[in-house]
C-alpha cells in the first residue's frame, strides 16, 4: 500500500517538472563545440548534400536510415557510425578533399569514454524526459561522486592516469543534466549489496551514500533499494530512456566489453518487463532511504 501511494504521489511531480513545453527540454542540453569533429562531420555532410542538390530524404535512402537520422547527423546531435562515414564517402566521392572516414576516426579518438557510450551520453540522456535505471553492482553513474567514479576507473585494466581523469570528468559532465531547469525524472533502482560494496575506503563510501541521500531530496530523483534476493536483476545493469516528440523508447544495457544502445521494439519490451519484475522487489523510498542511512553509519 505504501508503494502504491508513493506511485500516486510521484505522478504530479512528473507533471510539474515537465509542465513547460517539450521544446524546453533542449534548453539545458550541452552546447555543441563548433570545432568538434562531430560538428564538422555534420557541417560537411550538409554542405556536400546541398551542393549535390539532394534532399535529406534522398541521402537517407542511400545511407539506409531515416530522414530524421540524417537531420540529426547534420545537426551533430547523433554520433555517426563507421558505415555512415563509409557510405557518405562513396556517395560524395570525398569531394573537395573532404573525408568522412577521417572525421569519424577523429570522433572515436576523442577522450571521455567509448564512442558507443557517447551516443547515449550526448544524444539520449540530455533530451530524455524520464530515465529509469537498474544497477546490481554499483551506484549508477549519474549519481556517483567524483571520488567513487575515480576509484572505479582506476581499477580498469591498463587504464592510464590521464584516461582515468578524462573519464571522471566525462562522468561529472553527464551529471549536469540534473541541474537543468527541466531535468529528466530519474528513477533509480539499486541492489542492497551496493550500499556495502567497498569502492575505495570508508570515506569514499560515506561521501557516496551522503550524495545518494542528497540526490533523493530532488523532486526529479527517486532512489529505491532492491532486495538482494531479486533474481531477475542478476542479468545486469541497464537504463531506459523515454524521449520527447514521439521518439521511440531507447535502452542502454551494460556488458563488460561493450554496452548496447538500441530502440529495437522487442529488446525494449524485454528490458521494460525486466525492470517491472525488479521493481516488485524494491522497498518503498522512505524505507530505502533509511537503509542508505543505516549503511552510511556502518562506514566508519
Amino acid at each position: 500500500m505504501v508503494y502504491l501511494d508513493r506511485a500516486r504521489y510521484r505522478q504530479p511531480v512528473i507533471k510539474s517538472v515537465f509542465s513547460n513545453s517539450i521544446g524546453n527540454v533542449m534548453d539545458g542540453a550541452p552546447s555543441l563545440d563548433p570545432g568538434s569533429p562531430r560538428v564538422r562531420f555534420g557541417a560537411e555532410m550538409r554542405r556536400l548534400r546541398e551542393a549535390a542538390q539532394l534532399s535529406q530524404t534522398a541521402v537517407a535512402s542511400r545511407l539506409g536510415c531515416t530522414q530524421t537520422q540524417v537531420c540529426r547527423l547534420e545537426k551533430a546531435t547523433r554520433t555517426p557510425s563507421k558505415s555512415d562515414a563509409e557510405r557518405l564517402d562513396r556517395l560524395f566521392g570525398t569531394a573537395d578533399g573532404a573525408s568522412f572516414m577521417r572525421l569519424y576516426q577523429r570522433i572515436i579518438a576523442q577522450p571521455g569514454g567509448p564512442v558507443w557510450f557517447r551516443s547515449w551520453a550526448e544524444e539520449i540522456e540530455p533530451t530524455a524526459l524520464v530515465l529509469r535505471s537498474w544497477d546490481p553492482l554499483l551506484v549508477p553513474g549519474l549519481l556517483q561522486t567524483e571520488s567513487y567514479a575515480r576509484q572505479i576507473f582506476n581499477r580498469e585494466p591498463r587504464a592510464t592516469p590521464e584516461e582515468v581523469e578524462e573519464r571522471v570528468r566525462a562522468r561529472i559532465r553527464r551529471q549536469q543534466i540534473l541541474d537543468r531547469d527541466a531535468p529528466p525524472f530519474i528513477l533509480v533502482l539499486i541492489d542492497a549489496g551496493v550500499l556495502r560494496r567497498k569502492v575505495g575506503g570508508a570515506e569514499v563510501m560515506r561521501e557516496q551514500l551522503d550524495h545518494l541521500l542528497e540526490a533523493s531530496e530532488r523532486p526529479s530523483v527517486s532512489v529505491q533499494v532492491v532486495d538482494p534476493e531479486c533474481l531477475p536483476g542478476l542479468a545486469g545493469a541497464f537504463m531506459i530512456a523515454e524521449l520527447p516528440n514521439g521518439q521511440p523508447i531507447t535502452i542502454h544495457a551494460d556488458s563488460p566489453a561493450q554496452g548496447h544502445v538500441t530502440n529495437d521494439c522487442e529488446f525494449v519490451a524485454s528490458i521494460q518487463e525486466r525492470y517491472e519484475a525488479i521493481r516488485l522487489w524494491a522497498y518503498p523510498e522512505r524505507i530505502s532511504l533509511k537503509m542508505i542511512e543505516e549503511a552510511r553509519r556502518e562506514w566508519t
